[in-house]
């Protein structure tokens, strides 16, 4: 196996207060941003008003945006490959239909003023995720989260590793949300699958570390425990960072080259595999700990 650390000493349980502290101070942002700024909710979450035009000459998807965004009109645009037609979708209540579509022609009008075109449909589009999909979903990521738990606790033979494994993911999730809110960035399903992706790589992660434990024990059953935790996570670093740096440069490459479109997929991404990758080696592990030795400095 690669390495970058031949061989590393590092004390993670002796510095578990401090990633405790650090990772306290990150929610407390995030929550206070979450109930003071609150989250920007997309045209999933929030319907709006959809139109869709046709141009008499090309016009790219990304000139169409510049437009927009020239005009201060914040847009989910949709291109049909067969034509020069597109799908412009805008926040707003059912009210605000017209209103929408008069600033969507205006600043087209304004913009595009040697492109023709013509509005084939102009329509009030309710959003995807209503409330009763919203309670489905939160129900479905509770009995995720429990099936973790269940999971983690058969393969290790303690339902300690799957608890600690879960707060760490709610750990991760809460900061990306956070920074989402924090930058005002628009969330919608594909940021949703971002989330989603986070929690499956943050648990990949934290249970390949859980993996060297089970091993550990098995070699070494008479050594303590925090000595056994702080050779685990040294004798898995090298994977750990690699993983991590490989993983962090594509979604980088992707937040600065990949587009409008999935900017905040990546940036979501950027923050969860920092994220991620903190709370495995900070957080989850030396949470068995503590939570194994709870009167323990």
């Amino acid at each position: 196996m690669m390495q970058i650390f031949k061989k590393t000493s590092f004390d993670f349980v002796g510095k578990r207060k401090t990633f405790f502290a650090i990772s306290g101070g990150l929610i407390l942002i995030a929550i206070l941003s979450l109930c003071i700024r609150g989250m920007n909710m997309g045209l999933d979450f929030t319907g709006g008003t959809l139109m869709q035009v046709h141009f008499e000459k090309f016009i790219s998807t990304g000139d169409l945006r510049a437009a927009l965004v020239k005009n201060n009109v914040e847009a989910s645009i949709q291109s049909f490959s067969d034509s020069d037609s597109f799908q412009i979708k805008v926040k707003g209540a059912q009210t605000d239909v017209n209103a929408e579509a008069d600033k969507i022609t205006n600043a087209l009008n304004e913009t595009v003023k040697d492109n023709k075109f013509t509005v084939e449909k102009l329509d009030y589009v309710g959003p995807v995720v209503g409330k009763d999909l919203s309670r489905k979903a939160i129900f479905a990521i509770v009995l995720s989260m429990m099936g973790i738990i269940l999971y983690v606790a058969f393969r290790f033979s303690n339902p300690i590793w799957g608890g600690c494994g879960v707060i760490a993911l709610f750990h991760d999730v809460l900061i990306a949300l956070g920074a989402l809110s924090l930058t005002g960035r628009e969330i919608d399903l594909v940021v949703v699958a971002a989330l989603l992706t986070l929690v499956g790589y943050s648990i990949n992660d934290t249970v390949v570390i859980f993996d060297r434990m089970r091993e550990n024990l098995r070699t070494f059953p008479k050594m303590p425990l925090g000595e056994l935790i702080n050779v685990s996570l040294n004798e898995t670093l090298s994977r750990t960072v690699i993983t991590s740096i490989t993983v962090f440069m594509v979604v980088l490459i992707l937040f600065l080259f990949g587009g409008d479109v999935i900017n905040n997929f990546a940036f979501t991404m950027l923050i969860g595999t920092i994220c991620g990758t903190y709370s495995t080696i900070a957080i989850a592990v030396p949470l068995v700990y503590t939570w194994a030795n709870p009167g323990k400095k």
